[in-house]
Formats: structure tokens, sequence, C-alpha cells
């Protein structure tokens, strides 16, 4: 069952994240949303070819966390302030990416996959801390604008931006341990 499941995963991603225009494929990587979805296309894949070694289960869990900060980021925070549904939740980049690659990536690791170690439940929001670092610096220096509104540094007061960093950084800790408790 687990291999289907895998199969269905990596077809999902793919279909997903190519939905992008492919002359935009390459810039569309600063955004958490594709970055998460590319660990799991990849974490998948590793998982069904080379099996359940335990760096490949972490990355795993990895994708899987910040799939479900990818998900509820969209719908909690980018759809009221955006207010464009069509393109978060209903195109098809936005069904795939931000729906269901997050549902079946974690109802996968949940109930078939092996689990990683308690350890783990730091490695999320470290890589949530480095991405968060590299876009802010990336909109201090001027190179990049966004690409979500919550790391615009710019159009918003600094203590706005370490709120934001803060509730960001607490809300992917949370999910990293629910999908820890979760997992069992």
């Amino acid at each position: 069952m687990l291999y289907i499941v895998l199969a269905v995963i990596i077809a999902c991603e793919i279909w997903g994240i190519t939905s992008v225009e492919k002359n935009k494929l390459l810039v569309s990587m600063i955004y958490y949303t594709q970055e998460s979805n590319a660990a799991a296309l990849v974490s998948a894949f590793l998982l069904l070819v080379c099996g359940p070694q335990e760096w490949i289960v972490w990355l795993r869990y990895l994708s899987v966390c910040m799939l479900v900060m990818t998900c509820l980021v969209t719908v909690f925070i980018l759809l009221p302030i955006l207010k464009d549904s069509y393109i978060l939740l209903w195109s098809r980049t936005g069904f795939f990416l931000h729906l269901v690659c997050p549902f079946l990536n974690t109802v996968s690791y949940i109930f078939l996959e092996k689990h990683a170690a308690g350890a783990a439940v730091f490695l999320p929001p470290a890589v949530t801390l480095l991405y968060g670092g590299i876009m802010l610096y990336m909109n201090y220096i001027h190179k990049v604008d966004g690409p979500y509104p919550f790391l615009r540094i710019y159009d918003q007061s600094k203590t706005a931006t370490v709120i934001w960093v803060l509730v960001l950084l607490v809300g992917m800790g949370a999910i990293a341990s629910v999908v820890q408790i979760i997992a069992g």
C-alpha cells in the first residue's frame, strides 16, 4: 500500500510543481511552498527507491511539517490577506501544492511510514528559521520582494517583522510537535 501511495504522491508533486510556468520554475523556488513540495517529492522518491533509511525518514518528517505549515499559512494567513482563493487554493498549482500534496504526504507519513526519532522535532523550526533568515536578508538588500507579505520588511515595522517571525517559528514548533505526537 505504501508504494502505491508514494507513487501517487510523486505524481501529484510533479503535477503541482511543474504547473508553474516553465520560465518561472527556478524563480518560484524562493517560495517556501515550492521548497516544501520539492522536499516532499525528493523524500517520497527516496523512500520508494531506497527504503526507510534514517536520514530519509527524517527528510520525510521535515517535508511533512513544512507542507503542513504551507497549508496552514495559505488558509489562515495568505487567504485573508490576499483574498484570492482561486490562485491560492483552486488553480492547479494552488490545489496540488497547498492542499492535495500536504494532505497526502501527512496521511502517508502518519499512517504508513516509519517515524523520525523525537530529536527530529527541532529540525523543521531550524529549517524554517534558515529560510526566513535568508528571505529577510534578501528583502533587506532589495534582491527579493517578499515573496510573502510578512517577509516584506520595508512594508511593515520592525516590530511587526519580529512578531511574524516569532509567530511562524512557534507555529512550526507546534506543527513539528503535533506531527510527532500523532505519529506516535
